[in-house]
């Protein structure tokens, strides 16, 4: 069960931030695994208990980020992150392109949402043509998030227009990548047990627009 995050989950994370080597990390690695790891991973584990309730036909799989970078993909930054993120979604082995619940943490803020990234091109065409042709269903529930204020949307937009479909849908026709996203930054919140039921109650708020991606992705990955 979550119990919240500490001051020194804070700590850990500004350290990292400022000394992102080995020689500081390693002495404090027991920190990292009880005050961001650990409380990560409860509320991770609650938040997914609270969406498969809500969803309960849906195979969800929740997967917490690990701290190491990639040696790979370093880019001239330090081996650990100063951040940690967990996902709640479908496909354990496709995990681009599907609609997906989050949360992330950071020095500066926490966030959590639901996106819809890295979709495959045929995806996102029948994205469009969706809305050209039966709009009413996504109109339904934009209706609904315009009236809400906790969520905002984000993410890329074709560089070039992809058609009109009037005011309301046209934000969300011309998107490449939808993130729903509730972001601020870090308060007291978040080392209360009460974020896990923010965090659960903000998602499953989300559910509907989950739904909807889910169908199109069914229909471009046949699945049942």
């Amino acid at each position: 069960m979550f119990q919240g995050y500490t001051q020194e989950t804070v700590d850990f994370m500004w350290g990292i931030r400022f000394n992102n080597n080995r020689e500081w990390f390693l002495p404090r690695k027991e920190i990292y695994q009880e005050h961001l790891l650990r409380p990560t991973r409860e509320l991770a584990e609650q938040v997914y208990e609270a969406l498969h309730a809500e969803l309960p036909d849906e195979p969800l799989l929740v997967k917490v980020s690990r701290i190491y970078r990639d040696a790979r993909r370093l880019h001239g930054q330090g081996p650990y992150k100063d951040h940690l993120w967990f996902c709640i979604r479908t496909g354990d082995r496709d995990w681009t392109g599907r609609p997906t619940f989050y949360f992330e943490i950071s020095p500066e803020y926490y966030s959590y949402g639901m996106g819809f990234w890295q979709a495959r091109p045929e995806l996102m065409t029948l994205y469009r043509r969706q809305i050209e042709t039966d709009p009413e269903p996504l109109a339904h529930l934009v209706r609904r998030f315009n009236r809400q204020t906790i969520f905002s949307l984000s993410g890329s937009d074709y560089a070039r227009p992809k058609g009109n479909v009037g005011a309301l849908l046209q934000p969300w026709y011309q998107k490449k990548s939808i993130n729903l996203e509730h972001t601020v930054a870090l308060d007291e919140r978040i080392f209360s047990p009460a974020l896990a039921d923010e965090v659960a109650a903000g998602m499953k708020e989300l559910s509907p627009f989950y739904r909807y991606f889910s169908d199109l992705c069914a229909r471009i990955y046949h699945e049942a």
